[in-house]
């Protein structure tokens, strides 16, 4: 017969103390993006380009997408923020939710613009582009 696991009532306190920091440090994440939309989303297009992953007619029109991107994510539930980056969730072992959700919109959306000519590179690659940027913008 299988052993049930039943933790303790320690254990149990760990592990929601865990899960509610992770909680925590999501929404604070969220709440501070507003305060930096076009900074990242002009430094993140900005990137995106002169690494080679992303070739586009329009670097502002990269960056209008990105914002938007941006503003939706602001806005959005945990049930559509965890939806928009089921794909990737595995991508990197303890990824930051912004740089996950704007990767998985790059990856799966934006090629469908008629500005974006053409998006290179790996998914891990594109998600360090990004996170270095989410890092910047958020840590300042």
């Amino acid at each position: 017969m299988a052993k049930v696991f039943r933790p303790s009532t320690r254990e149990a306190s760990i592990i929601s103390k865990i899960e509610s920091s992770k909680e925590h440090a999501r929404r604070r994440a969220i709440n501070n993006l507003r305060d930096c939309l076009d900074s990242l989303a002009n430094g993140v297009a900005m990137k995106l380009v002169e690494n080679g992953l992303v070739e586009t007619q329009s670097k502002n029109s990269l960056e209008e997408q990105i914002l938007k991107c941006l503003e939706t994510l602001t806005r959005a539930d945990d049930f559509d923020i965890d939806y928009q980056i089921a794909p990737i969730r595995s991508l990197v072992p303890n990824p930051h939710v912004i740089s996950l959700y704007v990767t998985a919109f790059v990856v799966e959306k934006l090629i469908n613009q008629k500005e974006i000519i053409d998006i290179y590179g790996s998914d891990e690659e594109i998600y360090a582009t990004i996170n270095q940027q989410v890092q910047h913008y958020l840590t300042a």
